[in-house]
């Protein structure tokens, strides 16, 4: 037999050998026999029925199935089964990522099967074998791989297409035959699915769904960012009309049922290019020289009911999100940017943080309830922070008052183990045409940690306040959680930053925050501040959304759940429904939380991978006309393929492939988090300041390549 023949054949029989196990595992307590296999398979063909009985013999002495009586087959519960996302690695092995595991399950390349980057699959666990150190599996069953959709650049030939996707990592086109490509013309930016894959095919069949256009369109390219992420770009029409009949005019008879704060001086600071304000303060200066501090929430709650078309469509997305040149927002314009938004001059229903503070930031009393308020003015973060500095301006001696306030509680939060994170983004100056003439860093000042500040004791407050173990009934809440540090992880960071000449040494979880903190300000006028605070921020856990309350260990706070932004955030919304229920006294119970929770923490993932993959195309739209160029810069990350570095001029961050540093070969030493030449022991590390010239864009990939200036 060829060896073309013999592969062909071995492909043909592992998938063959899929479709058995998904039988079994979707009838986990039947005993079957090769005939009823047969059945469920469709197989009539006398060598394909042999061979079935020959790989049940096989999935049989491996362990897999057993046999429970003669010729009848099951399941083996020896071996676990887990789901999970697919993560495919440059070098071709897989990693199951599932919460049914401590650890992510490596598929090595030959268990992998007929998959694709990102498809959700069934794997099972393998024997663990001496030496190896993480534990391996095999690739089972596919699941749910008709509703992906596949974003990519279609290429029209004479019988038939390609669909080439976007993901570097899916490194297999779709065959699309010519009456699927829906009128597409070479080189279109499409959405297409995969239909079927045969055992025999390299490539799988498909179809395209949607033709996006032209790829050197930027509105084609946020539409397929946001179409690759899963992100629905429209509202439903039953969405769209609830939305519509709720009336911007507030009901009298709704007013007199809540706390009256119209007459108490209140204002929204925000970003100058916000659309939706969210949240407002109002100052109250009291007889007793302590200040009654609103925190003003806008109360979604009351337009968008459980179960309504609009909270469907608001739990399917699960949050907003944030493209460089747009907004995807939770809910339809009209309450986003109208009903619920804390417009100046306006009269809008409210839930509230009420809180008496003393002039040194000690809370005496706190209130909740439904409100009902009127912005006097709106700031922009500039206009406040020009106040703050100046003492001059609109409400200048209450903005001046609670300014001194929240540094106060900044300050005692740090004390406490907050940790201290000076934010800073990559912002975007866009032309009329939506291109980018400019990049620069904005970083946080006095009047976005104000604001800050506030939000913070609000969502502390009314966490704790839900939260209180003291209660003889817990109530099931939505908590905002960030786990303990990762000992392994501080402890690279620790050996990182002694390429800094910096020692880090720390005695427990708590002591991790205070030397972290104390790090920051002995080098916060250092030129590798912000690079050193984004590896203490990689050495962290991830915040997420959980009905178990672990405390979050980043702000120092045992309660803490998001209440500020129902606009934009599904938990607020919820902890928005569950509040108001304890407030009243009435039932706490809300079904499905653990669920919702896990759902809202992956649409956030998705959405900062969304923003993230906008902020690299602009980035790669802004240098595309400067091929050639030479910059300076500075390593930021590396890895086994290559350095990234971000250019001081404009902060874009590029790569240099390590395979075109061609005067040396340069190998990845994890261990000490360093590239080095092998001949000449030439060597870089994150922080090195190098020079490079511009020599590849890729406005499809959203890749910059660097080469490195000898």
């Amino acid at each position: 037999m060829s060896k073309k023949k013999t592969k062909t054949k071995k492909k043909f029989n592992k998938t063959l050998r899929q479709d058995i196990l998904a039988i079994f595992i979707e009838n986990p307590k039947a005993g079957l026999n090769y005939k009823q296999i047969c059945g469920f398979l469709d197989i009539s063909d006398k060598a394909l029925r042999k061979l079935v009985f020959e790989l049940l013999t096989e999935l049989t002495e491996e362990g897999t199935l057993k046999e429970t009586e003669r010729g009848k087959f099951k399941m083996s519960h020896s071996r676990q089964v887990i789901t999970g996302r697919l993560d495919i690695a440059k070098r071709g092995v897989g990693y199951v990522i599932t919460d049914e595991l401590d650890e992510d399950l490596v598929i090595p390349t030959k268990f992998m099967g007929q998959v694709v980057h990102g498809d959700t699959v069934r794997a099972e666990m393998l024997p663990a074998k001496g030496g190896r150190r993480k534990p391996e599996g095999r690739i089972i069953e596919v699941l749910g791989r008709d509703e992906r959709r596949f974003v990519g650049t279609i290429d029209i030939q004479k019988k038939y297409a390609f669909l080439s996707p976007d993901d570097p990592k899916i490194s297999v086109d779709i065959f699309i035959p010519r009456s699927k490509t829906k009128n597409a013309e070479s080189g279109d930016k499409v959405i297409g699915k995969i239909t079927d894959w045969p055992s025999s095919a390299k490539n799988p069949f498909g179809e395209i769904t949607q033709v996006l256009g032209s790829t050197e369109s930027n509105d084609v390219q946020m539409m397929s960012i946001l179409a690759a992420s899963g992100i629905n770009m429209s509202f439903p029409d039953e969405a769209i009309n609830e939305s519509n009949q709720v009336n911007i005019t507030l009901e009298p008879a709704e007013i007199a049922k809540r706390t009256d704060f119209r007459k108490t001086l209140t204002f929204t600071i925000d970003p100058i290019d916000a659309k939706d304000f969210d949240d407002a303060i109002s100052v109250e200066v009291l007889e007793n020289g302590n200040v009654k501090l609103g925190v003003h929430i806008a109360d979604v709650a009351h337009y968008v009911t459980p179960g309504s078309a609009l909270d469907k469509e608001a739990i399917d997305r699960g949050n907003s999100v944030y493209l460089v040149d747009r907004v995807i927002p939770m809910l339809p314009e009209h309450l986003s940017n109208g009903v619920c938004s804390l417009r100046p001059n306006e009269e809008k229903f409210t839930f509230s943080a009420v809180f008496e503070l003393t002039p040194e930031a000690q809370v005496v009393n706190e209130w909740f309830g439904k409100t009902v308020i009127c912005s006097a003015r709106r700031f922009t973060y500039e206009e406040a922070q020009e106040v703050i500095e100046t003492g001059k301006g609109d409400h200048a001696k209450e903005i001046v008052m609670i300014d001194k306030i929240a540094k106060k509680l900044r300050s005692e939060r740090l004390s406490k183990g907050g940790l201290e994170i000076v934010s800073s983004e990559i912002r975007f100056e866009l032309d009329e045409d939506g291109m980018p003439i400019g990049v620069y860093k904005k970083t946080s000042k006095d009047a976005n940690k104000l604001i800050e500040e506030f939000m913070l004791l609000a969502n502390k407050s009314v966490g704790r306040f839900i939260g209180n173990t003291k209660r003889k009934t817990k109530i099931p809440l939505i908590y905002r959680v960030h786990d303990k540090p990762d000992r392994e992880k501080v402890e690279q960071f620790r050996v990182f930053v002694s390429k800094f000449g910096r020692d880090f040494t720390f005695k427990n979880d708590k002591d991790i925050s205070l030397k972290m903190n104390a790090l920051f300000s002995e080098m916060k006028d250092d030129g590798n501040f912000n690079m050193i605070q984004q590896m203490a921020i990689k050495s962290m856990a991830k915040a997420i959304y959980d009905t178990d309350n672990i405390g979050h260990y980043g702000l120092g706070f045992a309660y803490y759940a998001h209440f500020t932004s129902p606009i934009r955030r599904y938990a607020d919304l919820m902890v928005h429904r569950i509040l108001h229920n304890v407030l009243r006294e009435e039932s706490m119970r809300f079904s499905g939380l653990e669920d919702i929770a896990d759902h809202i923490s992956k649409t956030e993932r998705r959405a900062v991978e969304a923003e993230r993959a906008s902020k690299k195309y602009f980035q790669a739209q802004y240098l595309k006309d400067k091929i050639g160029e030479r910059f300076s810069g500075f390593v930021t990350g590396i890895t086994e393929w290559g350095m990234y570095v971000e250019l001081y001029e404009n902060h874009c961050e590029g790569m240099i492939p390590l395979k075109s540093m061609k005067h040396d070969r340069f190998t990845f030493d994890e261990k000490e988090y360093v590239i080095i030449g092998q001949r000449t022991g030439e060597s870089y590390t994150v922080g090195d300041n190098v020079d490079v010239i511009l020599s590849r864009v890729s406005l499809v990939k959203k890749q910059i390549d660097l080469e490195l200036v000898d």
